[in-house]
């Protein structure tokens, strides 16, 4: 193998592992914006996602997503995937699987049954993910013959997450005293230095994220994965801080969850266009995504009243949405304002309502059947006593006891 083959390899092994790591990221965050008493609950579902995750993956789901194409639609599939040279590969979109998968886990916290979920989580990483990812970045694809851009999935991997976690959390309904006489009240999460160093490690997973997804290094991708480390950072920056000035202005606080999920959405934004746009268009994504998570934030809870304890909707899900419109706008070779005119800035509003809609539909099938048989919603006695307890039998804290 020659030096540049050497160099791109270990580059995605790499990044496939700054990308594993934010499976810690999302725990922290997850942990952090919940109750104490569903602390151990919430780090066995991200392990879970993470394990099913690897095995399902590997199992079929990586050849449904990336084996020869059945029509436009979905790859043909085969078991327990076993070509040597291809394992970098594999690994690097394991997990990235593995984190639209454990998007879900934070929007339904704290009142989903444990093995309700593991099922859930098998089916997003066999079937929901992959075939939305063959569309995309699988060589004929159909949205991929479209000319359709999602560099590193702000809809391929986030949006379908979100939406997945939409459909999820509107079907197990909101916690108990979530909403009572048509008011939405609060729910504090019981750790905040949980959830800054959960966004944290995201952002540096973010890293491995986007300019892993170069897939090389050598030659001149290494100016691209450059380019893309910068266009990742400065979005989520102005993520962070438009979301802490516009809600410092409409809540006069400062407001420490909505900052982290404005440095969060400004990640999910550029997701799509990392490596399409200029650093100001970077930039103004960021802003874009940092005003578009705290409005929605406030739509889904206030009017649509569904219950997502982390705005994994939001993050995920909208911002997701956004970001991948805005490359019809700011890429620089075909964006709107570059001179491109409306022809992608429409294959991109096909590709995020075409992917949405299968993640939609997919999930109120699985989920709908669950629910009729073993049930999503564990008892009014379980949510109050807590999952760690009910479910997992430990206590997170023992030294305090988790009745928080």
């Amino acid at each position: 193998m020659e030096a540049n083959a050497v160099l791109d390899l270990m580059w995605i092994v790499v990044c496939g592992i700054l990308v594993f790591f934010m499976q810690a990221g999302f725990t922290l965050v997850e942990v952090g914006f919940t109750r104490a008493k569903n602390t151990a609950n919430i780090i066995m579902k991200n392990l879970m996602d993470l394990a099913i995750g690897s095995l399902g993956f590997w199992i079929i789901g990586y050849t449904i997503m990336y084996g020869d194409d059945i029509g436009t639609f979905i790859g043909s599939p085969s078991l327990f995937y076993t070509v040597r040279e291809d394992m970098h590969n594999l690994f690097f979109q394991t997990v990235f699987c593995a984190t639209a998968a454990t998007i879900v886990s934070g929007a339904i916290a704290e009142r989903t049954k444990f093995s309700t979920y593991l099922i859930f989580s098998l089916l997003m990483t066999v079937l929901i993910y992959p075939i939305s990812g063959h569309w995309v970045w699988q060589g004929d694809g159909w949205l991929t013959n479209l000319g359709f851009i999602d560099f590193a999935g702000s809809t391929v991997v986030h949006s379908v997450g979100g939406w997945a976690a939409l459909v999820a959390a509107a079907l197990v309904g909101p916690r108990i005293g979530k909403y009572t006489n048509g008011k939405s009240n609060a729910i504090p999460g019981h750790n905040m230095l949980y959830g800054a160093l959960g966004v944290f490690i995201l952002w540096l997973g973010w890293f491995g994220f986007n300019p892993g997804s170069e897939l090389a290094i050598s030659g001149d991708s290494a100016y691209n994965v450059a380019g893309i480390v910068i266009t990742t950072n400065l979005a989520a920056a102005a993520g962070a801080v438009v979301s802490l000035f516009l809600t410092w202005i409409r809540y006069g606080k400062a407001d420490i969850s909505m900052t982290l999920n404005g440095a969060l959405a400004g990640l999910v934004g550029i997701t799509a266009g990392c490596a399409a746009v200029s650093p100001m268009g970077a930039f103004i994504i960021g802003i874009i995504s940092g005003i578009v998570v705290v409005f929605s934030i406030e739509f889904i809870d206030k009017v649509l009243k569904v219950d997502d304890p982390v705005g994994a909707i939001s993050v995920h899900g909208v911002v997701g949405a956004v970001g991948t419109l805005c490359v019809g706008l700011f890429a620089t070779d075909g964006g709107l304002f570059y001179g491109g005119g409306f022809k992608q800035l429409g294959v991109q509003a096909i590709g995020v309502l075409g992917i949405g809609a299968w993640a939609m539909i997919a999930t109120f099938i699985v989920l709908f059947i669950l629910k009729k048989t073993i049930g999503l919603r564990v008892s009014e006695h379980e949510e109050l006593e807590g999952l760690d307890r009910t479910e997992h039998g430990v206590d997170s804290y023992p030294e305090f006891g988790n009745d928080k």
